[in-house]
């Protein structure tokens, strides 16, 4: 199966004699909980947010195709399901975070604890894996070969940083949905002459900055909220919607899939926009202030951002375009009745949950978490929420046009 007809499946209805066991709303949450365990052994494999980003496009691809095939090749076992979506987890995990393996065996065995028939078990868990290779297959070749060929900007003799930039190769990969990287690249960043830049430049000299005497508690909160990026701190909010009552579980493997396979396509486009542009991070700008030509903007030769600041290009903003492609996909999920309140945890601020009333509010939320933390110029983050838009509504079209 190509590739480009993995989304168009999402839209397809079950067939067959199971649809009504399968489709029942106490079954939801199958792929509810898969998600939640899925994308902690994924967090816990420390690879990067991109590349775990991929890997949770892989993997919720492949429990929707195996929510699917479980129509038309399970028994009619109410059990079926759950060994199909297990073995999906299981050949997908395991050969895409080969380390993880003993915890994924372990997340196997807990869910299948409930499946008493062995003949049924085996049987899901071969068809899971089968979907499984399919997806894994559709999607060979689509990381680019060869060495990384970036190229430092420096003049001869002077030293530069020397750590490994993130996802260098990540604009030449091939996405799941768009038509290619650049598809929706953005025009630059404000020019340093200009006075959006000084107003820019400003702000985040006076927020961003770790010993900002201009941020509230609750924004500085917020900033280190949001200074975690793996998957599983977006997927947390999509759960919000799959966890209400009369969802079924090909509701919800439908949706983790078109919000898994569009957040990996928007960290595609946010790469090959950050590598065109390369512009320089607030720590940089502002600890240069008097070299960017603008008597507006005054140097801080000590100035350090709330938070790490991340190993890519600023403009525009990665955090931001998840956020909104994200919120896009859900505010789809509004028409067709009311939203719960979202929430979620965050890694990087243990013991607390944020929580929103709209996928907007969380959308904002995030693109002001960049600024407080003092990574991203505030016209970066409303770039990036323009991208995630367009990227989400992509998703959401390609989507609706092979129901069809």
């Amino acid at each position: 199966m190509k590739n480009r007809h993995l989304i168009a499946r999402l839209a397809l209805p079950f067939a067959g004699a199971l649809l009504t066991t399968l489709i029942s709303p106490a079954r939801a949450d199958v792929i509810t909980d898969w998600n939640q365990r899925s994308a902690q052994i994924v967090g816990e494999a420390r690879i990067g947010t991109p590349p775990a980003v991929r890997v949770m496009a892989l993997v919720q691809t492949a429990a929707y195709e195996a929510v699917r095939d479980a129509a038309s090749t399970s028994s009619t076992s109410p059990h079926a399901v759950e060994a199909a979506v297990a073995g999906a987890h299981r050949a997908a995990l395991t050969q895409l975070i080969p380390a993880q393996r003993t915890a994924v065996e372990a997340a196997v065995q807990g869910a299948l604890a409930g499946v008493p028939d062995d003949a049924v078990r085996a049987a899901g868990l071969a068809a899971g894996e089968r979907a499984a290779q399919r997806v894994l297959a559709s999607r060979a070749g689509e990381m680019p070969g060869g060495a990384d060929t970036y190229r430092p900007h420096t003049t001869p003799g002077a030293y530069v940083p020397t750590t490994t930039l993130a996802a260098l190769q990540w604009p030449q990969r091939k996405p799941w949905l768009l038509h290619r990287a650049d598809q929706f690249r953005p025009g630059p960043p404000p020019s340093l002459s200009s006075a959006r830049w000084a107003r820019d430049y400003n702000e985040m000299q006076s927020v961003g900055g770790r010993e900002s005497k201009q941020r509230t508690a609750e924004q500085t909160n917020i900033g280190r909220f949001w200074d975690y990026s793996l998957p599983a701190i977006y997927h947390g909010v999509v759960r919000s919607v799959a966890l209400q009552p009369g969802r079924d579980v090909l509701s919800n493997a439908r949706l983790f899939a078109v919000v898994a396979q569009a957040m990996d396509d928007a960290l595609i486009a946010v790469m090959d926009a950050k590598y065109h542009y390369n512009f320089w991070r607030p720590v940089t700008a502002i600890r240069n202030g008097d070299m960017d030509g603008h008597d507006g903007t005054e140097r801080d030769a000590s100035w350090a951002p709330l938070i790490e600041t991340p190993l890519h290009p600023e403009y525009p903003c990665a955090h931001c375009i998840l956020a909104s492609t994200v919120a896009t996909v859900l505010n789809a999920e509004a028409r067709k009745g009311p939203l719960p309140v979202l929430s979620t945890t965050s890694v990087t601020l243990p013991g607390a949950a944020r929580s929103w009333n709209s996928p907007d509010d969380f959308m904002h939320e995030v693109a002001q978490a960049r600024i407080h933390g003092g990574v991203h110029f505030r016209n970066s983050t409303e770039v990036g929420i323009a991208m995630g838009q367009r990227i989400g509504e992509w998703a959401l079209d390609r989507s609706a046009a092979a129901e069809q």
